[in-house]
């Protein structure tokens, strides 16, 4: 399993479906992004961060969800409507927004007790999503399934995930030099909302790497 075998195969499927994708997560992503420059404006950007959890917990589910259930469905071959995966997506939002809930408290205290804790969360926790979703799972069961696949496979998540969000954080910090506070909200959405979009990538990939793992018959 080569994490850069992974990355190619993800960035194909990426750019062939990328007019899907848009259609399907995209508007999700703007109204993210709308109610998360709501907040900000309301209470400052260096105001309270459980505001600005909160507005993840709305939406992020939702198109994450859509997304997971599109990789899945094109993995078989099939081409399901836009509207039936984001219907299907809602009714798994409670739970998709609970767990999404213990994953970022949980890798915020790691990250909290010197960066490296979170880090080996993040990838422990990287298939909980796919689990949660494809499999019917209960968050917690998610969870710990999730750090059973991730077993033996730490380095290969890591590098996926890094491969994909370092970029994406120097050009999150290229643009904010380019445009620094107080910015246009125009500008900012459209920044904010650009980022996000391009977060998806790294669905794509850890999905990849999911169904490589759980497809991997027990030793």
């Amino acid at each position: 399993m080569n994490p850069l075998e992974v990355l190619r195969d993800s960035l194909y499927f990426f750019k062939r479906h990328l007019g899907r994708i848009a259609q399907l997560c995209l508007p999700l992503v703007i109204i993210e992004a709308v109610l998360q420059q709501g907040v900000d404006n309301a209470f400052g950007a260096d105001g309270f961060s459980g505001y600005s959890v909160i507005v993840g917990l709305l939406v992020y589910p939702l198109y994450t969800a859509a997304l997971i259930l599109f990789l899945d469905a094109r993995s078989r071959g099939e081409a399901p409507r836009a509207r039936d995966l984001l219907a299907a997506a809602l009714l798994q939002w409670p739970r998709f927004a609970l767990l999404t809930a213990l994953n970022t408290l949980l890798i915020l205290i790691g990250i909290s007790l010197y960066f490296l804790p979170g880090l080996w969360l993040m990838v422990v926790l990287a298939f909980g999503e796919y689990l949660l979703v494809l499999r019917g799972m209960s968050p917690l069961a998610a969870m710990k399934e999730s750090a059973r696949l991730s077993r033996g496979h730490f380095w290969r998540i890591l590098l996926c995930i890094l491969a994909v969000m370092v970029p994406l954080w120097l050009l999150k910090g290229a643009s904010v030099s380019v445009y620094p506070a107080p910015q246009n909200p125009l500008i900012s959405l459209l920044i904010d909302s650009i980022h996000s979009f391009l977060q998806l990538f790294t669905t794509v990939v850890l999905f990849r790497m999911f169904m490589l793992i759980a497809e991997k018959p027990e030793p």
